[in-house]
Formats: structure tokens, C-alpha cells, sequence
């Protein structure tokens, strides 16, 4: 891209090509020199008033937004609503701290408790420095921090995004580049979500000044730096061509010479199932985006979901929904696609849930998680399987269900019986560590199906934090160690008879889902927006090609 150009190189997180103008993010608000407090009662007052501004506004967000945007937007909203926060930022108050520094204090020293203890919850203390910010620029009076409104078309460089920016971006953004960040953070599957160009983990483009013209790549994560107008207009049309070429795309996933590989869909709830119109990214219309209105599964073209996260049922909640409550959310999904795999609830110590009162580990990242909350509340899963089945016989649906998280035979095992107790038929497991992988085989011989999360399993492979940026190349899906594992997952299905499928973001990278069907993987599901590129790379290579490729990646 601009061939003359000098540049730097991050972490391509979404495909896409686009050029523009740089915009960095602004600034968070500078804290003020303490104040004298002559009336706690009033602070403690502005605390309270702030954080629910802040959670006001997210929750405003939330309702604009949908999707996965809303859901994530929505859990922010509840750590603002915190009560221990409100209680510890009021205590500073009683001290004698004014109301900013209170806020900044609390938010502090919870985000210090969350790093320590590291994988997804370092991934939360992140977000609470946003939160932070947004409180305390409430308290003193000042709006809370948000994108830059310039006028025109611009490429958004930060050295990290929140959750709530990523969210709220608008059609003015043609691609975004920060400094930090990892394959499976917010910021990057919020902007495969839309279809919009991203590179994260540049080192150096925050130095880059404001109105510097740079082109980015999202598939090979080079950034151009200093392109010319005729450069820039050329970067828009081979864009918009590429673009153009998706919204043709029809029918099912399939190789150059007919292999059969079945695109899915990953969603939160029935609402993901509905074509939608998202504000257009990179100068493109949504039907570009969505790759156009053709019959299949959300206007996609897809052939059922591949992964239904039902976690986001339990988000906002301080007690369980209840189960009619499931029932009606799943009976939903299953009323609006014909093949439907529900991956039960994906909680624990790493992502936790209010009302499931586990108690804090030192790395919960290797604790109760996943399938693991079952040894403490067994409840949980069977009043779950319970709705799953009752959804099931009011929607005449047959779906598919996988546990997350499981480790041995005997896991498996047991939850395979538990659900069939329950009349569920196909049964599946996620393989997200490394001990699952390499007894793929015997898994098999307990359960109808597999299901690798890559994210998860990169990690553990690779003993590499998901959202520590420094380490970002060690959780590159084409790592060889993680495409054996894969490897030895689809030959034990192949060997059963039975399907393996990847619903990890490698999933849905039109470079990566050739390789991943030259290992042997039956099916691919990702977010609505992959589904078109996706088609089109497999389409463009035959079974053998995907092959090859495959095994040179493994060499």
C-alpha cells in the first residue's frame, strides 16, 4: 500500500482496506489538585450523581447500539452501578476527599485488585480506566470524554480503545490503529463486527500527528504512512470493488471444487438473527457489509448459528433468570434458524456474575470457570438444560448443546448424560485448552460434535494473557503449535465420523478459514459481517490448495 511510503506494522484484527486523515483520541480529563471539603455529605452526593450519569449514558448507549455492542455497553453500565464501588468512593468522602479524587481513588484501586489477577479480568481493568475517566469528568462538571467529531471522513489512532468508544463509533471512521491490544479484545471484535478496517498492537502510531494521511491494511496490519491523494483514492476503490464483490456473494460455504464446509453465525441472542442496517463503515452501505439481503440466516447467507452465547441472558442480573425467562430467549433463537449449537453458560471466576457468588481466586483464568461452575452450583446447568429442552419441544427445534471449558473424558462424559437425560440429543464440548485437544479422540467417543474456541485455546497453549498487547504475535491463530492441535481435533472427527467445527475469531478470517479447512474442520462460525469474505476465499481455492496451505502453515 503506497509503495514509497514509509510505515509501521501492527496486529491486522479486521480485513479491510482504508485511508484518510489521522484522528488521535483526546485526552482523559486531568484531575485537579485536591480541594478542601467543607460538606463530605455533598461529595459523597456528586459520587453517586456521577456514577449514575455514567451509567445513564452507557445504558443510553446500550439501547442505540444492539447487538453484541449493547451487551458489552450494558456490563460496563453494571460495574459503574457497583454498589461496593459507590460504598468505597463514599468512604474516601467521609475522609475527606472531594468527589474527583474519590472516584479516581475507588476506580484505582479496583482496577489494581483486576490486573492482579490477570486474563479476562485484566481485560476488565482496562475498561475501568474508562469508566474513571467518564466519572470523574462528570463530577467535576465536564463532559465525559468520547470521539472526535472533525467533520470528515478519518482514520481513529488511540492508544487503546474502551468498550464504549468501539461501540459508539459512527460512519465518519474509516479504520482504526492503536498503540495496545490483542486479537480478541473488545476493540477488535467490535470491528470485525461492523466491517471495519483495524489494526491493534502498532507500536509507535501514536506519535503519528493529526491530519497525517495514512493508509491501513486490516488483514496484514501495515499501516502506510504519508499517502498521496492519488494513492488514497486508489486505496477507495479497490475497497469499495472488494466490497462490491461480497454483496454478490451467495449460496453455502463450499471450495473451488465443491467441498461442503457449513459458515455459521456466533451470537448473543435472537436479535443477532435479524438482518439489520448498521451505520455503513468505510464509506460502504450495510447491505455491503452484511454481504446483502440473500436468504439465509440474519440476511447473511449463513447456515444456522455456530455458537449461541447465552451468558448474555445473565449479565445484568443479581438473581438468575428464571426459567421461564430461558425458555422464552432460547425458543426465540430456535423459531428464527434451523441449526442452532447453544453453548451453555460461560461464567465463573475469569467473567463473573453477580448472582452466582463465587468467591475470588488469585488467577482465575486457571479457576472456576466454564463448565467448572457446575462443581459448585449444579443448579445452574440443570435448570439450564431444563429450558433448553422446553424451548426445544415449544419451537420443534433440534438443537445442538456444548458445555465451555471442559478438560477430561469424564467431563465430558458427564455432562453428555446430563443433557440427554433431559432429551437433548446432539451433545457437544468446546476445546479451549490444550489437554482437550490431545485427547480429541476419546471426547469423541462420549459426544456428537467438538467445537474449538481458538481465543481460549491460544492462550492456554501459549501461556500468553489474550489481552497483553507485548505478547500479541504469540496469540497469532497461525501459530504452528495452536494449527496442530486443531489438526489433531479435526482428524478425530474425521476418524468418528463426527463434526469439528471452530467458532474462535480465527473462524471468521477469509486468510485463515482455507487453512483451518486444509486441517480437516467441518464448519466455521463467526460474526455476521465474515460470513461473505469468508465464502469468497474458500470459493477461490479447491480442497487440495486449502491442503497445501495447511501444511506448509504446520512447517
Amino acid at each position: 500500500m503506497g509503495g514509497g511510503c514509509r510505515g509501521l506494522v501492527g496486529l491486522g484484527v479486521s480485513q479491510g482496506r482504508a485511508a484518510g486523515p489521522v484522528i488521535r483520541l483526546a485526552d482523559p480529563p486531568e484531575l485537579p489538585a485536591p480541594r478542601t471539603v467543607t460538606d463530605p455529605g455533598a461529595e459523597a452526593a456528586t459520587v453517586a450523581k456521577a456514577l449514575e450519569a455514567v451509567a445513564a449514558e452507557l445504558n443510553r448507549r446500550a439501547l442505540a447500539a444492539g447487538g453484541e455492542a449493547a451487551e458489552i455497553l450494558e456490563a460496563l453500565a453494571m460495574i459503574a452501578e457497583d454498589p461496593v464501588l459507590l460504598e468505597e468512593a463514599e468512604r474516601l468522602t467521609a475522609g475527606g476527599a472531594d468527589a474527583a479524587h474519590a472516584l479516581d481513588a475507588a476506580f484505582s484501586g479496583h482496577r489494581e485488585a483486576l490486573a492482579q489477577l490477570g486474563g479476562y479480568l485484566a481485560e476488565r481493568a482496562a475498561d475501568l480506566d474508562d469508566l474513571k475517566h467518564r466519572a470523574v469528568a462528570s463530577a467535576l462538571g465536564l463532559p465525559m470524554p468520547g470521539l472526535p467529531s472533525p467533520g470528515h471522513p478519518y482514520v481513529l489512532v488511540a492508544t487503546d480503545l474502551s468498550p464504549a468508544d468501539t461501540a459508539g463509533l459512527g460512519g465518519d471512521v474509516l479504520a482504526l490503529v492503536t498503540e495496545r491490544g490483542g486479537p480478541t479484545s473488545h476493540t477488535a471484535i467490535l470491528a470485525r463486527a461492523r466491517g471495519l478496517p483495524a489494526v491493534v498492537a502498532c507500536a509507535g502510531v501514536t506519535g503519528l500527528a493529526d491530519g497525517t494521511v495514512i493508509g491501513v491494511d486490516g488483514g496484514t496490519g501495515e499501516i502506510a504512512i504519508g499517502l498521496s491523494e492519488r494513492e488514497t483514492a486508489e486505496v477507495a476503490r479497490t475497497e469499495a470493488a472488494r466490497r462490491a464483490r461480497l454483496r454478490t456473494s451467495r449460496g453455502p460455504g463450499r471450495t473451488a471444487d465443491g467441498h461442503a464446509v457449513k459458515l455459521l453465525l456466533n451470537i448473543g441472542s435472537a436479535e443477532d438473527l435479524a438482518p439489520h442496517d448498521p451505520e455503513p463503515a468505510s464509506g460502504g452501505t450495510s447491505a455491503e457489509q452484511t454481504g446483502g439481503a440473500e436468504a439465509g440466516v440474519g440476511g447473511t447467507g449463513a447456515e444456522g448459528v455456530g455458537l449461541f452465547r447465552t451468558e448474555f441472558l445473565f449479565l445484568d442480573r443479581r438473581q438468575p433468570p428464571s426459567f421461564e425467562e430461558q425458555v422464552t430467549a432460547y425458543a426465540e433463537v430456535f423459531g428464527r434458524a434451523e441449526h442452532v449449537i447453544v453453548r451453555t453458560l460461560d461464567a465463573g471466576t475469569d467473567k463473573p456474575l453477580p448472582f452466582l457468588g463465587l468467591p475470588q481466586e488469585q488467577n482465575p483464568a486457571l479457576g472456576v470457570r466454564g463448565l467448572r461452575v457446575d462443581r459448585l452450583l449444579p443448579e445452574v446447568l440443570d435448570t439450564q438444560l431444563d429450558a433448553i429442552a422446553e424451548a426445544a419441544r415449544r419451537a420443534g427445534a433440534e438443537p445442538w448443546v456444548m458445555a465451555p471449558m471442559v478438560t477430561t473424558v469424564g467431563e465430558a462424559s458427564d455432562f453428555a448424560r446430563r443433557a440427554r437425560a433431559k432429551g437433548i440429543a446432539h451433545v457437544g464440548v468446546m476445546v479451549e485448552v490444550p489437554a482437550a485437544a490431545l485427547r480429541a479422540g476419546r471426547l469423541l467417543q462420549e459426544v456428537d460434535f467438538l467445537s474449538i474456541g481458538t481465543n481460549d485455546l491460544a492462550q492456554y497453549t501459549f501461556a500468553a494473557d489474550r489481552q497483553h498487547s507485548a505478547l500479541a504475535d504469540l496469540l497469532d491463530p497461525r501459530q504452528p503449535a495452536l494449527l496442530e492441535l486443531i489438526a489433531l481435533c479435526a482428524e478425530a472427527g474425521r476418524q468418528a465420523g463426527k463434526p469439528v467445527g471452530v467458532c474462535g475469531e480465527a473462524a471468521g478470517d477469509p486468510l485463515l478459514a482455507p487453512l483451518l479447512v486444509g486441517l480437516g474442520v467441518t464448519s466455521l462460525s463467526m460474526a455476521a459481517v465474515c460470513v461473505p469474505a469468508v465464502r469468497e476465499a474458500l470459493a477461490g481455492l479447491t480442497l487440495d490448495e486449502c491442503r497445501e496451505r495447511a501444511r506448509a502453515a504446520l512447517e
